[in-house]
């Protein structure tokens, strides 16, 4: 295969107070400028510009990082693509040709610098380093092939799902798959270090959900260490808590998340009586849709499928009779009627927690099997 580029070398300059190196993944060229620092060539001091120079003898999706200080520098976000086009015309031809970069950070609440030592505990996850809304949809006339490039050089696997659509898993690793090994998915797991592309014909209208199906990668700044407050009675908390401080927003998670998406992610504010006051760094949290509040972000976006393109495609206008509606359930056939239960619990129920605080304050107590003792009671 010829070289493709105008210039039949690319060139790395280093511009950071530390030494920099970037390698690539997956193309075969000449040991010295394969470039991890120390193994096949010295590491590009501040300052220093060099040049690498190769046959291109494959073709696809391919990524470029560093091998210097990797821990820091891709945490903070160096990597990019590396796209090599094959010489002769693809069968079949792509319309349209996306390619997305998995990335997760740790960025502490307050702060605004990623911790590149962080290897776990990610709470911010984007695509090409982008939150949604800020990033832009994913577009495409009906009956347009499409192609998406996945790329992901972090600690995390990803499984990468999209809605109204089956695609077909084209390449794994940058190679392309026999016609034979090719397969249908809708959702696609992309492995640190790994890259895939998907190709589907875009053949339903709509607006569809395309993002990360770990439920928290679709949302951000999010912590696992605080109390579990689902289902209390927070009757009267708010109120006495803002006694101490007296801008406290509100317990927000006894029912679910759906209520802070509601309050931060609506054209305005939510009355809540008090000034809130939000972080300039806060991630966005629920932002405004066509039927109210899109609790997702992060890692997430969204594929315009249109019959005919305008330049500000908006929100899908449904055809008549398409759309989701709640009804009156008296309408409802009584064959296929769920029967109505009222769920209250039984007199003298306690919950595991509460029994083991009660067991906590009462130690002379004889500590049998909290199984056994709740058969024993009913």
């Amino acid at each position: 295969m010829k070289r493709i580029f105008a210039s039949p070398y690319a060139t790395w300059k280093s511009d950071y107070t530390q030494s920099v190196l970037f390698a690539l993944n997956g193309i075969i060229l000449p040991n010295g400028m394969d470039g991890v620092a120390g193994l096949n060539q010295k590491a590009i001091a501040p300052g220093q510009t060099f040049k690498y120079e190769f046959t291109l003898k494959q073709n696809g999706t391919f990524m470029y990082h560093p091998h210097s200080d990797e821990m820091t520098q891709i945490a903070m976000g160096m990597m990019g693509f590396f796209l090599i086009h094959p010489k002769e015309a693809e069968d079949p031809p792509v319309d349209r040709d996306y390619a997305i970069f998995l990335h997760e950070w740790r960025v502490p609440m307050g702060a605004k610098t990623p911790m590149p030592f962080e290897m776990l505990d990610f709470n911010v996850f984007t695509f090409n380093s982008v939150l949604y809304p800020k990033i832009e949809a994913l577009i495409a006339k009906r009956g347009e092939r499409v192609r998406i490039r996945l790329a992901n050089v972090m600690m995390g696997s990803h499984p990468i799902h999209l809605h109204g659509h089956i695609f077909t898993v084209t390449r794994k690793g940058a190679q392309k798959l026999p016609r034979s090994a090719q397969y249908t998915e809708s959702t696609v797991t992309v492995a640190p270090g790994e890259t895939r592309d998907i190709e589907f014909i875009a053949d339903n209208p709509g607006d569809w959900a395309f993002h990360c199906h770990k439920t928290h990668h679709t949302m951000n700044q999010m912590v696992h260490d605080l109390p579990n407050l689902t289902g209390i009675n927070a009757e009267g908390l708010d109120q006495r808590i803002r006694k101490f401080f007296p801008n406290f927003i509100g317990l927000m998670n006894m029912n679910g998340m759906g209520e802070m998406f509601d309050m931060f992610g609506m054209s305005q504010m939510m009355d809540m009586g008090v000034k809130v006051s939000i972080p300039s760094n806060l991630s966005p949290i629920g932002s405004p849709g066509p039927f109210g509040v899109i609790e997702l972000g992060g890692m997430f976006t969204i594929l315009k499928v249109r019959e005919h393109l305008e330049k500000d495609q908006g929100w899908y206008d449904h055809p008549k009779g398409t759309v989701a509606e709640a009804v009156d359930i008296d309408a409802v056939p009584e064959a296929i009627r769920a029967p109505k239960q009222e769920l209250k619990p039984k007199p003298g129920a306690m919950s595991w927690f509460s029994r083991e605080e009660q067991q906590r304050q009462q130690p002379e107590e004889k500590q049998g099997n909290w199984m056994q003792s709740v058969t024993d009671r009913d």
